[in-house]
């Protein structure tokens, strides 16, 4: 069955669902901070969600998280893929591409872990990245298979290439460090490593008196449904302290400290 379509805010969308913003009012108090009607923040405050309480899943189909698991306070409505690819830099990556999509754009690039550049443009040239000498290279596909058309079907192929061979680090060197002072929906929080992990700023709120809460948004080993996280069963709303040492998130034990907050470029 072809993907439904949802749009919203001027976007549109291959997935349907609540939206995000429908889904998590801001708390008491507060209020959505401010962003461009066309920003990938804006973009993810309209993100479809599956229904409450909708469990989180593996690449296989296995159970992941309950949905009623405390720390998951829904599951986007996102698709995962068939095998183990899109896990938490990935499906970073994979939302930040399509909110590209949806604006027109088709000269996407994204850089593997060695920091070669994996445009669109070669991959829909026929081209593929092979390991050699343990260096990637590009190099047209055996046979001198035809230039395709830049359909989203080729796209999300191209997104499975770039999953394949980024990483918590590549996305990393990609994005460009930001100040707490600057946080917006869209940044995200990023601790390179083997393992690493990366949250994404799926939303942000402030009070009159400076506070800030976010909405936070992973997905993880193995590749899973992406789904927004709750400190607590009572909010999904973290507080952003700029007194703290950075932000503690539910199933990965390392604090993400301030200094590893980035922002993809356009």
């Amino acid at each position: 069955m072809p993907a439904l379509t949802v749009l919203l805010l001027g976007f549109v969308y291959p997935w349907s669902g609540q939206p995000l913003v429908e889904r998590f009012a801001a708390p008491p108090g507060f209020v959505r901070v401010a962003v461009g009607a066309q920003s990938f923040g804006a973009w993810l405050r309209a993100l479809p969600l599956l229904p409450p309480e909708t469990p989180v899943l593996s690449y296989r189909g296995q159970l992941v998280r309950a949905g009623d698991d405390e720390h998951v306070a829904a599951v986007a409505a996102l698709d995962v893929g068939t095998r183990d690819l899109q896990q938490c830099a990935d499906s970073i990556v994979r939302l930040h591409a399509e909110w590209r999509w949806a604006r027109g754009r088709r000269d996407h690039s994204y850089q593997s872990a060695e920091g070669v550049a994996l445009p669109f443009t070669r991959f829909l040239a026929g081209e593929r990245v092979v390991e050699r000498d343990h260096t990637l290279i590009w190099q047209p596909r055996p046979g001198g298979s035809a230039a395709q058309a830049p359909t989203h079907a080729a796209f999300r192929r191209y997104l499975d290439l770039v999953f394949t061979w980024a990483n918590t680090g590549s996305l990393a060197a990609q994005a460009r460090r930001v100040p707490l002072s600057e946080l917006l929906p869209g940044d995200l929080l990023v601790l390179p490593g083997a393992p690493g992990h990366a949250v994404l700023v799926l939303d942000v709120a402030a009070a009159s008196d400076g506070r800030r809460v976010a909405l936070i948004g992973q997905g993880f080993m193995p590749a899973q449904s992406f789904h927004v996280l709750r400190p607590a069963r009572g909010s999904p709303w973290f507080a952003i302290d700029p007194a703290a040492p950075g932000l503690q998130t539910p199933f990965w034990p390392a604090v993400f400290p301030w200094s590893s907050l980035r922002r993809l470029p356009d």
